[in-house]
């Protein structure tokens, strides 16, 4: 079993830049691809972006491609998502999760945290 911990949320003003965290315990050698979403009130969780553990391979989905950026420290076992140029429309809950090897799906769900994005 992998535990996720995600941290580094906060209120940021438009333009303005953050990093998020997520820190992975347990047994990561099972990993495949580390990916982060975000919930915003009254709307369904989407992906944003997405990291191989060994590959380094990245995706995002197109409203952050430019803006944000995925990275992985594997040791010690950390995905982080810089965060810059933040817009209004960015503010939701971020989760991070993952996806282990032989998996088509992503679980271990972090318990998210918080970006708010002022005007």
């Amino acid at each position: 079993q992998v535990h996720l911990v995600e941290s580094g949320g906060g209120l940021v003003e438009a333009g303005g830049s953050l990093r998020l965290s997520c820190a992975a315990s347990g047994r990561t050698a099972s990993i495949f691809k580390m990916g982060w979403f975000r919930q915003a009130p009254g709307k369904e969780r989407e992906f944003v972006a997405a990291i191989g553990w060994n590959t380094g391979s990245t995706s995002y989905t197109d409203s952050v491609k430019g803006r944000f950026t995925v990275s992985r420290d594997n040791a010690p076992n950390t995905v982080y998502l810089q965060m810059s140029s933040l817009k209004p429309e960015d503010t939701a809950v971020y989760y991070c999760a993952l996806r282990i090897t032989g998996s088509t799906e992503y679980g271990n769900w972090g318990q998210g945290t918080q970006v708010t994005v002022s005007t």
